[in-house]
C-alpha cells in the first residue's frame, strides 16, 4: 500500500466506529454472558434471544442490558481513542457509532468517557449487525455513498455488516490476533494508524 491509513481515511466522506473493543474496553465478559443464556455457538445473543419465548424473551433481554450497564460503568476508552476522534474532527470528517448495544447505555457511556459523535446508532435503531440496515442508514444520514465510508471494528459482525453495505471496513486487531483479517479492506493494530 503506497498511501497511508490516515491519507485514505482524509479522502473518504465519513468514519464510522463500532463501541465495544473499538472505541471502548467495557471490560466484558461475552463467553459467560452467553453461558448465563444458554446461548449456543455460532448465534448472535440479539439472534437467540428473538428465538425465545416472549416471558423468556423479556427476561433475556433484562439480562442483556445489566449485563451492557455494568459495563458502561467501568468502561475506559482504547488506547489513542481520544486522538483518533479529535483528528477526525479537525479534518472535518463526521463521525458515528454503530453498536448493538441498547442506546441508553451507548449514550451512558460516551457521557461517562466524555466524548461525542455526529450520530449513533443502537440495536433498537435499525437491524442489529451483520445487517447492513444501520450503516446505510448513516451513510444516507450524510447524503453520502456507502462506499465512500469506512466501519472499523473488532469483530466478526462489524467486517460483515461493511461488505454487507458495500463499505470498506477496517479490522480493529489491538491484540493482533487476526482472526478476521481475510475479511477486511484495512487491518489496524493501533487506532493512531487512521490519522498518523
Amino acid at each position: 500500500m503506497n498511501s497511508s491509513y490516515a491519507d485514505q481515511v482524509k479522502s473518504l466522506a465519513g468514519v464510522i466506529f463500532d463501541l465495544d473493543g473499538t472505541l471502548v474496553d467495557s471490560q466484558l465478559d461475552f463467553t459467560a454472558l452467553r453461558q448465563s443464556l444458554d446461548c449456543p455457538a455460532g448465534l448472535g445473543v440479539l439472534e437467540f434471544i428473538d428465538t425465545l419465548p416472549a416471558r423468556e424473551r423479556a427476561q433475556a433481554h433484562e439480562a442483556v442490558l445489566a449485563f451492557e450497564q455494568q459495563g458502561a460503568d467501568r468502561a475506559t476508552l482504547m488506547p489513542g481513542a481520544r486522538a483518533c476522534l479529535d483528528a477526525l474532527h479537525q479534518w472535518q470528517l463526521p463521525v458515528a457509532i454503530l453498536t448493538r448495544n441498547a442506546g441508553t447505555v451507548a449514550r451512558h457511556t460516551l457521557q461517562r468517557l466524555g466524548f461525542a459523535v455526529d450520530l449513533l446508532l443502537a440495536r433498537e435503531d435499525c437491524a442489529p449487525k451483520p445487517a447492513p440496515d444501520g450503516l446505510l442508514q448513516i451513510a444516507g444520514h450524510w447524503n453520502v455513498p456507502a462506499q465512500n465510508c469506512v466501519y472499523v471494528g473488532d469483530y466478526l459482525f462489524d467486517l460483515q455488516a461493511a461488505r454487507n453495505a458495500g463499505m470498506l471496513s477496517c479490522y480493529y486487531d489491538p491484540h493482533a490476533s487476526a482472526e478476521f483479517s481475510a475479511l477486511a479492506d484495512w487491518h489496524i493494530r493501533h487506532l493512531a494508524q487512521l490519522h498518523t
